[in-house]
């Protein structure tokens, strides 16, 4: 089984190397890594190319945003499994992907998560927030659950029949994307209990209170456009959020 991670980045240049290293250490051997840049102007594409291997896809293009970019990554995939790297994560170890080839051995199995740790920007050893996700049933849904997103990979079946990512959402693409996947699609999940990605903390949804607002807005349209609720399930959705800042990592990564 062929596993394609897309890395989509524009002008990360003090963020991508580590997010390429991260891949290449994987022990699991077929992989593919598209890296979608979207014209970075500083040096990011010169650290890609130097960095890229026989099994990273380099692509240069102009894009329409995040959303844009990742759609147009996964587009340029020829895995049987596709999954996300963001420029500024990392993967907790190097078996990652081996456990999530793993779990797809399952048939029945159409997409696997895990454990995400958001870590600090300047030193991802220190972890301010751990979500435990837990295994997921379709009631969760109605209380706020979501997958962590970057820990998410999903059989290429699952984009062709239910779509990408909605581009008119311009940070909540991802959450009406798994809604649609699994409220509509009904498709299987499969839980792996360990810490699979390191997030800087930081990212495009917490930059300002502006955007925190804009993220519980377009949350809501995801929710209620999707038929799994309405502010009841924001509400339970950001609480979920807070409770991370408590658990602590059991797994030992």
């Amino acid at each position: 089984m062929k596993i394609s991670v897309v890395t989509a980045v524009y002008n990360r240049v003090d963020m991508i190397r580590a997010a390429i290293d991260s891949v290449q250490a994987q022990t699991y051997a077929n992989i593919e890594h598209v890296i979608q840049d979207g014209g970075s102007r500083d040096a990011t594409l010169d650290i890609v190319r130097a960095a890229a291997n026989d099994k990273t896809v380099v692509i240069s293009e102009r894009d329409h945003g995040i959303y844009d970019a990742i759609n147009r990554g996964i587009r340029n995939t020829t895995g049987d499994v596709v999954g996300l790297m963001h420029s500024d994560d990392m993967f907790a170890g190097p078996d990652v992907l081996a456990k999530v080839a793993a779990a797809f051995k399952d048939p029945a199995v159409d997409g696997v998560y895990g454990d995400l740790q958001y870590v600090a920007a300047d030193n991802p050893s220190r972890i301010i927030r751990h979500w435990r996700s837990k295994g997921y049933t379709p009631e969760k849904l109605k209380q706020g659950w979501m997958p962590p997103h970057p820990t998410l990979y999903l059989r290429r079946h699952v984009f062709d029949t239910h779509g990408l990512y909605d581009t008119n959402f311009q940070i909540s693409a991802d959450y009406d994307a798994v809604l649609r996947y699994l409220a509509h699609g009904k498709i299987s999940l499969a839980y792996i209990p360990d810490v699979l990605v390191k997030m800087r903390v930081g990212g495009e949804s917490n930059r300002s209170l502006e955007r925190i607002m804009q993220k519980s807005r377009e949350d809501l349209k995801a929710i209620q456009g999707n038929g799994v609720g309405g502010v009841g399930v924001l509400t339970q959705k950001n609480l979920r959020k807070l409770v991370q800042f408590f658990v602590k990592d059991t797994t030992g990564q």
